[in-house]
């Protein structure tokens, strides 16, 4: 028999071990000034890390300790130290040889960037230099950076030019090496239902109406039920269109998920909607959130207008 859907084969699992395995303690990011550093601390961020920006390397281990790298939680610690930090930036060698001492595991990235396109991301942004001494000009702060960098960069376990690296790529790059989890898990999506004469969801990154569907609303046995009772969810997904619509509706997601994630989209919002939001879009975001999660994604589920819905029961006689 074959496995079932999101059941993970033994290689499956070995590869995620062995991702885990790999996954440093400790993330050290530094490099050019206007290189991307920012852009990558967000991206550990998102991946679960406790993440602290500008951090003299003298102190990463008493972070890792604070916060509790070192206690076997499985928390994740990513820090950038950059030359803003001056003379404690010469303690990088030591801070790490500290983190041997202690037995946690660090890689170190250097993210880079073509002189001229740090000139060009600093007049675009019209911000000035963070090394830049009075009356120094931009090519010689940038210079003088370089210079100083050689080192760090020379021992980097990773080094990553950015010139011409969009965010998304960047954000991608930086969740293959260092996630325990896989490019589906990396991204949160969130399925709700909605009632339209309750107004559209801001919110929504993807939207389907399915007021097409059979209405159980006008069913006196379930008009004060909603998508969540199994009679409804049974009349809306076994009826043949609306299988006919889900077969349709799960081909799209599975062209345009994959697309969001290689993105790295981390947030993904699905908004799914009928008259009143009590049934059958209710039913069919169970539905959606269901088969999501049985092909790897990491699903939250919601009703946006279900408190609102009348399901008081009618009295017995």
């Amino acid at each position: 028999m074959g496995k079932k859907a999101g059941q993970k084969d033994e290689g499956t699992r070995l590869r995620d071990a062995e991702k885990a395995a790999r996954v440093p303690d400790i993330v050290i990011i530094t490099g050019m000034s206007g290189s991307g550093r920012t852009q990558a601390l967000h991206a550990f961020e998102d991946m679960g890390y406790f993440c602290i920006d500008n951090l003299p390397p003298r102190l990463i281990l008493q972070l890792a300790e604070l916060v509790g790298i070192n206690s076997g939680v499985g928390r994740h610690l990513a820090v950038t130290s950059d030359l803003r930090s001056q003379g404690l930036f010469d303690e990088l060698t030591d801070g790490m040889k500290q983190l041997s001492d202690h037995d946690l595991s660090y890689k170190l990235i250097f993210l880079d960037a073509s002189d001229e396109v740090l000139i060009r991301r600093y007049k675009e942004n019209r911000r000035r230099h963070p090394l830049a001494m009075p009356g120094e000009s931009l090519e010689d702060a940038i210079g003088r950076e370089r210079q100083q960098l050689a080192p760090a960069k020379r021992h980097a376990d990773l080094v990553i030019d950015t010139s011409h690296m969009r965010t998304a790529v960047l954000r991608s790059t930086l969740q293959h090496s260092f996630s325990e989890l896989s490019d589906q898990q990396l991204m949160d999506v969130s399925v709700f239902s909605f009632g339209y004469k309750y107004g559209l969801p801001a919110e929504a990154d993807l939207m389907i109406d399915v007021r097409f569907l059979p209405n159980p609303f006008y069913d006196p046995e379930m008009r004060h039920l909603t998508g969540l009772d199994a009679k409804v969810a049974d009349y809306v997904l076994e009826n043949p269109k609306t299988k006919e619509f889900l077969s349709a509706w799960y081909r799209l997601l599975d062209v345009v998920m994959p697309g969001y994630v290689a993105e790295g989209k981390p947030q993904l919002s699905i908004a799914i909607g009928c008259t009143g939001g009590q049934h059958r879009s209710v039913a069919i975001a169970e539905a959606t959130a269901s088969y999501l999660k049985s092909v790897g994604y990491q699903v939250t589920i919601g009703h946006r207008d279900l408190p609102k819905a009348d399901v008081a029961r009618p009295r017995e006689q």
